[in-house]
């Protein structure tokens, strides 16, 4: 067996491991796991639009431990400040020196939660830590994890005491999902798993280190995008900014996001190319989280534009 393809065998090894323990935290809900194993192939970062109780603290915790990295949290609120988030510089009476105090973006896997809940200054602390991974303190930079993965959560029906999140900051999002209620058979799994839990705090063994989902993600870049495929995502970036009910298009941050994405996809399926199907089974998450339209039905404006241009054949 060749070096490239035991490497492979290893990375869907390691992968298939990441969804059995994610699936164990968050059942019933393989295809939304799916699409978060991607957003961190990809090197990401995941917005959760959905009400509260649905697993989305659990499925960041589940996710943290599935690389034997360090979580952070944060709970967003009106008086949070953006210190409260990056860290600040504080002096030391001793050493008559000023020290810095790093915040909790100076982790592998930081949740949001509800990060609408809290000032657009606060907010936009976050930016320069998802686009750049480092933050800038007193002018001084500061690099952060080169895995550095922001998981950030919103309640989409209370809209009372919230604060939208501004185009800008949505853009820096690769996908948004909705986790959704589980079904009766999941339910009742967690029903089970519940009686079933002990006063045990062991935290589970990782399945994939650090070091290794680098190298995942670096192998993700060289994923082979056929001429014609690219033609495809850019017919489709240009369609959205062309639609009549579309008020904001997909970026050019966006569009390479896309591709990004769908290249994470491919090597999910264990392939080293991606295809048409990529690209589109990725649109949903990719659009919902940018798309500024004039009707709320986002999902049949998103499903008109793949309807309307047309997949490239080719061989």
């Amino acid at each position: 067996m060749s070096v490239a393809t035991e490497h492979e065998h290893e990375t869907q090894a390691a992968l298939q491991a990441m969804r059995e323990q994610l699936g164990r935290v968050l059942l019933g809900k393989s295809e939304q796991i799916e699409m978060v194993i991607a957003c961190l192939l990809a090197q990401g970062h995941l917005l959760l639009d959905d009400l509260p109780g649905t697993g989305k603290t659990t499925l960041a915790k589940a996710l943290a431990d599935c690389l034997g990295g360090r979580l952070a949290r944060i709970q967003c609120t009106p008086d949070l400040l953006p210190t409260d988030v990056t860290g600040f510089n504080l002096f030391n009476q001793k050493t008559r020196e000023f020290e810095f105090h790093p915040g909790p973006v100076f982790s592998d896997v930081l949740l949001a939660d509800e990060l609408n809940r809290t000032t657009p200054r606060t907010q936009s602390a976050l930016l320069e830590a998802m686009a750049e991974r480092q933050v800038t303190i007193d002018a001084v930079p500061h690099s952060l994890s080169d895995t550095f993965f922001v998981i950030a959560t919103q309640n989409p029906i209370d809209s009372h005491g919230a604060y939208p999140l501004p185009e800008a900051q949505l853009d820096r999002f690769t996908i948004k999902l909705q986790i959704g209620y589980p079904d009766r058979a999941a339910q009742l799994g967690i029903l089970e798993n519940a009686a079933r839990a002990t006063s045990s705090h062991d935290r589970p063994s990782s399945t994939l280190s650090l070091a290794e989902l680098r190298r995942m993600q670096q192998h993700v870049q060289t994923i082979s995008v056929h001429p014609k495929v690219r033609e495809y995502l850019v017919d489709l970036v240009e369609a959205t900014r062309d639609d009549a009910t579309i008020q904001l298009g997909v970026s050019p941050r966006g569009m390479l996001l896309w591709q990004r994405i769908a290249q994470a996809w491919a090597v999910l399926q264990g392939r080293d190319f991606v295809t048409p199907s990529d690209v589109a089974k990725v649109a949903h998450p990719v659009l919902s989280v940018r798309l500024l339209t004039m009707t709320d039905d986002v999902d049949s404006v998103i499903d008109r534009i793949m309807a309307e241009v047309p997949a490239p054949e080719y061989k």
